[in-house]
């Protein structure tokens, strides 16, 4: 079940998912930076870049766009609360073109630094494993080493 969203002008007809469904990922990571570092790095295009090691672009505004990993992902920001929230919709560049995810990172301190929660829903049927196994691969532990460096 796919998130289908009229040409990003955001119109949505979207449940949301219970976290035990097929269509959503649920991830809870502690970082050694606070909350407002973690949310800079996710939003600044040289930043991401550097941690991924692949070209981003990136609109760090409500409805700004965004194409990370060389393009294989984009979207656009949707809501943007400074070092607390950031929600995507989101699409591999491998999904039907109009098939949107929604990215929930939620950020609070935590008791080294800063907690993240992930709530990835909405995305085609068949993405669980790949994305629950991409998130930390592709994000979270390229984001600790550049965090370390």
């Amino acid at each position: 079940m796919g998130l289908l969203l009229s040409g990003l002008g955001l119109a949505t007809a979207h449940a949301q998912p219970k976290p035990s469904s097929p269509c959503a990922v649920h991830q809870e990571i502690d970082f050694k930076a606070p909350p407002s570092r973690v949310y800079e790095i996710l939003l600044d295009a040289k930043q991401f870049s550097a941690f991924t090691r692949d070209p981003a672009e990136i609109e760090p505004r409500p409805g700004g766009a965004f194409k990370l990993f060389g393009a294989r992902v984009e979207g656009r920001n949707i809501e943007l609360i400074p070092t607390r929230r950031i929600v995507q919709a989101w699409r591999s560049n491998a999904w039907p073109a109009a098939a949107y995810s929604i990215v929930h990172f939620e950020l609070a301190p935590g008791a080294q630094g800063s907690r993240l929660i992930l709530d990835h829903t909405g995305f085609p049927d068949g993405e669980q494993q790949s994305l629950t196994e991409g998130w930390p691969r592709m994000y979270w532990e390229p984001l600790r080493k550049y965090l370390a460096a």
